[in-house]
């Protein structure tokens, strides 16, 4: 039987035991081990640590050769002078980064053919964690440095992950403090044609804040998933929180559709998040006309507005949960510390530029005193599929 077989019938508890007997049988493996990141990103965490004494305890994330695969998602084969031979291995699926797999060879077997085959059963190995994440808490425990708050527990139970990756675009986010806030609100869904996002800013942290963005996700995904437009799902998730709350617990967020071959943006601004666009060395904070958030008025109708990206464009989503209510019309200088942030990270990849952002802000007096979400949307684009003239030239973007 193949991996692939092996790793499907197994257990979800038992995944890599499943494959550490594959390995040692079609590769005379004489150990693996999985290390899984942290929820602060910080840290490989080994599965099952009992059963793996080489990882007796967590490694940096951001150093030796695990940190350097996890970074820069290339496997790396270490042979020295010895009888064995280290393969590393990133453990992503749709560039949503789990951790690294770490598989020790006789040293005649450490080849680059061997490394790439390996890759395949890491990928492989991705996706049956993410089924297995369902079943078992065992992989969930791991990745935790301490307790999680209950907010932060509803948090990660609600957001879709940290990553996606299409043929056209790549889309990292990054938030913190991981372990304790509640407040943010992500989510996607991508098709061959359309990625649709949702970012939303909290009003305060902690289980009320958490309830709030529950309720607006599972409102916008049950508008998204009925068919309904933008308009249509903001005006659903408008009512939901306005019947729940009646205008006590406004939620700030924005709603954008885009087209993952032209790059066109249809979006509706409900006192969103801010919005910055990177164009080569250019950053520019992207103005929108703002509407009322979500929830603060019963029966609000919201207009989209449109915008256009060119190749090689990065969007950078910047929600703060201060525990204020956003004021209309409220916008940073492209000269505050959001576009300062900016400034320092443009140049680090789309992977990497969220965390960046993210501790620069933290690091400011605002940042300090709620949670900050900074998801990146980067859009590669087709170069002889652009939007036409008309679009470009009316669009908010400068050619």
């Amino acid at each position: 039987m193949t991996v692939e077989g092996e790793l499907r019938g197994a257990a979800p508890h038992l995944l890599l035991d499943s494959l550490r007997t594959s390995l040692t049988q079609l590769y005379a493996a004489s150990s693996a081990d999985l290390l899984l990141i942290d929820y602060g990103f910080t840290s490989l965490r080994p599965v099952a640590p009992a059963q793996s004494p080489a990882w007796a305890s967590h490694v940096s994330a951001a150093a030796g050769p695990a940190g350097r695969v996890f970074r820069t998602q290339q496997p790396y084969l270490f042979r020295d002078v010895g009888p064995t031979a280290t393969v590393y291995l990133p453990v992503t699926v749709r560039g949503d980064r789990f951790g690294v797999l770490v598989v020790d060879l006789p040293a005649d077997r450490g080849t680059p053919e061997t490394t790439e085959s390996l890759g395949r059963v890491a990928e492989t190995l991705g996706h049956a964690l993410r089924v297995a994440d369902r079943h078992t808490d065992l992989y969930r425990s791991t990745r935790r440095t301490h307790a999680l708050s209950i907010a932060g527990e509803m948090q990660w139970d609600t957001l879709p992950g940290r990553a996606c990756a299409g043929p056209t675009f790549d889309l990292h986010a990054h938030w913190e403090p991981a372990y304790t806030s509640g407040g943010h609100l992500l989510d996607w869904s991508a098709t061959e044609d359309e990625l649709l996002l949702i970012v939303g800013d909290g009003v305060g942290d902690g289980t009320p804040a958490a309830l709030v963005s529950t309720l607006a996700l599972n409102a916008m995904r049950n508008a998204r998933r009925a068919g309904l437009d933008l308009v249509g799902q903001a005006g659903l998730t408008d009512q939901a929180l306005y019947g729940q709350y009646r205008g006590k617990s406004p939620l700030a967020a924005l709603l954008l559709r885009l087209d993952v071959a032209t790059g066109a943006i249809e979006v509706v601004d409900a006192g969103s998040p801010t919005l910055w666009r990177i164009r080569g060395a250019a950053i520019a904070r992207v103005e929108l006309d703002r509407q009322l958030p979500l929830g603060m008025f019963e029966d609000t109708v919201y207009v989209t507005q449109h915008l256009c990206l060119l190749p090689g464009d990065r969007l950078v989503f910047v929600a703060r949960a201060t525990g204020e209510s956003h004021a209309v019309g409220e916008c940073e200088a492209p000269d505050g510390p959001v576009g300062r942030a900016l400034a320092r990270t443009r140049h680090l990849s789309g992977a990497d530029a969220p965390g960046a952002v993210v501790r620069a802000l933290r690091e400011t007096p605002r940042g300090a005193q709620g949670a900050v979400l900074v998801l990146c949307l980067e859009w590669r684009g087709h170069e002889t599929r652009r939007p036409d003239a008309r679009r470009d030239r009316t669009a908010p973007f400068p050619p």
